[in-house]
């Protein structure tokens, strides 16, 4: 019979320690340490697999080629990712219970129809699967699927099947025999995504996880799982909205600063090709403490909405809230405000939304964010075809930002008129080929006198 002992290991980094303690030593984290137990001499699965050999290889000896990627039929997903998957790569998704990660993933197995697609379950039975597949109104013959949480097992049918895409829902319900503990725990996740690793890498398939997030909104289990894959994606978004965000946090083949737009509706989720017309409310009315913004996520420009509310404190201590917008940049730019441009805003409370549920993090939306502050103070609307795009510093100038000709092409592509911009952002500049106003202002005040002296 085999001796168990009882061990602490961290959640966050799986530092392990023979007994507990508050704060990890490895990474820092407090209250992270959970109790199991292990064995010493854990018992052998009656299921046996073996990989191929490798042997070790001088690097002028290793042939260099491009491989091309492989498209999961969804535009958005493929944009993400860099260009498509890349064999042998394993895809990380991480987000709340009933975001659509399992119908993302479901959706790209029956998409495929050239390839030959496993979808592991260890969530749903085959027949709660097959409902959902009705329920998309896709079909896919070359689409099997298994139910099964065993990972020796799973790897066996995989080796067997010998599929082109592997997806694996989801890797906090796997457990290995080599392991003695329940599935879910830092162990489990450890063992098994190590072994799901070497086996994407050794047979050149593309392996897709999906996992589970903890109350902090932070992926579950411990860190090694976001080290070892080399793609996370991040899905985002309100049950009360139909709108889902899939961000990613972590690409070796792409970028990271991408974002893709997917609407879930009764057929599962669906690409929103054009985001700027969702982030932007439609409606004829001019109102104050408006404004639009033009930013960039990755190689897509996007506009966005920029919402402010100015009103006096009502209990003498004034609130800066923001939703979407870093509150210490919105303090930042209020001070500048009251420095620069003379608009006491010491003593109001002062709110901001970014409309559609996004986070933008682009330097970019300080000049929206700014008019935005400016019309809601002076109860003066901005005009809706009108669009910002710079950065203001401490000095109150405003500063140059990147990509500044795809930014104004996407506010003339949706038919705006004119366009603000930093004066110091014109070099290499073709204003010509826009057909849109161009703006040019240096600091804050003058932005106020341009926007506002008509008024």
């Amino acid at each position: 019979m085999a001796k168990s002992k009882t061990v602490y290991f961290c959640q966050n980094c799986g530092a392990e320690s023979s007994k507990w303690v508050g704060r990890c030593p490895s990474c820092g984290e407090w209250n992270t340490f959970i109790e199991q137990v292990i064995s010493k001499s854990p018992k052998q699965s009656q299921v046996s697999y073996e990989f191929e050999k490798q042997m070790p290889l001088k690097i002028s000896e290793i042939q260099s080629k491009k491989e091309g990627r492989i498209s999961t039929k969804i535009n958005e997903l493929d944009r993400i990712l860099g260009g498509g998957l890349v064999s042998g790569s394993v895809v990380l998704i991480g987000g709340e219970p009933g975001i659509g990660k399992s119908t993302l993933a479901l959706q790209v197995a029956l998409k495929l129809e050239h390839l030959k697609t496993l979808y592991i379950s260890g969530e749903e039975s085959p027949q709660q699967i097959k409902m959902r597949a009705e329920r998309l109104q896709m079909k896919n013959d070359n689409c099997y699927i298994l139910s099964e949480t065993l990972l020796e097992s799973i790897l066996n049918h995989a080796i067997n099947v010998k599929p082109d895409i592997l997806i694996i829902d989801s890797i906090q319900t796997l457990y290995s025999d080599k392991i003695e503990s329940s599935a879910g725990t830092v162990s489990q996740i450890r063992e098994t995504a190590a072994s799901l690793l070497k086996y994407a890498k050794e047979t050149n398939t593309p392996v897709f996880l999906i996992g589970h997030i903890n109350k902090e909104g932070y992926l579950a289990g411990p860190k090694v799982l976001e080290h070892v894959v080399d793609t996370v994606l991040q899905f985002e978004g309100d049950h009360n909205h139909v709108y889902r965000i899939l961000r990613t946090t972590k690409n070796r083949f792409g970028s990271t600063s991408e974002l893709g737009i997917f609407e879930m509706n009764n057929l599962g989720l669906r690409e929103v090709e054009n985001p700027s017309e969702i982030l932007i409310t439609q409606s004829d009315e001019n109102l104050s403490g408006t404004s639009i913004a033009c930013t960039v996520n990755g190689v897509r420009p996007l506009l966005v909405e920029i919402q402010a509310l100015v009103s006096s404190a009502a209990y003498g201590t004034p609130q800066r809230s923001s939703t979407g917008f870093d509150n210490r940049r919105l303090g930042m730019l209020l001070a500048v405000l009251e420095k620069r441009a003379g608009f006491r805003l010491g003593q109001k409370d002062v709110f901001l939304n970014i409309a559609g549920g996004i986070k933008v993090d682009d330097p970019a939306i300080d000049l929206a964010v700014i008019a935005s502050v400016l019309s809601s103070n002076l109860d003066i609307a901005i005009d809706k075809s009108i669009c910002f795009a710079g950065e203001v510093g401490l000095t109150g100038e405003i500063r140059p930002v990147n990509r500044i000709d795809q930014r104004i092409s996407e506010a003339a592509k949706l038919g705006f008129k004119k366009i603000y911009i930093s004066r110091y952002n014109t070099k290499g500049l073709n204003e010509s080929k826009h057909k849109i106003e161009i703006v040019k202002v240096s600091r804050v005040d003058e932005l106020f006198r341009s926007l506002f002296k008509q008024s």
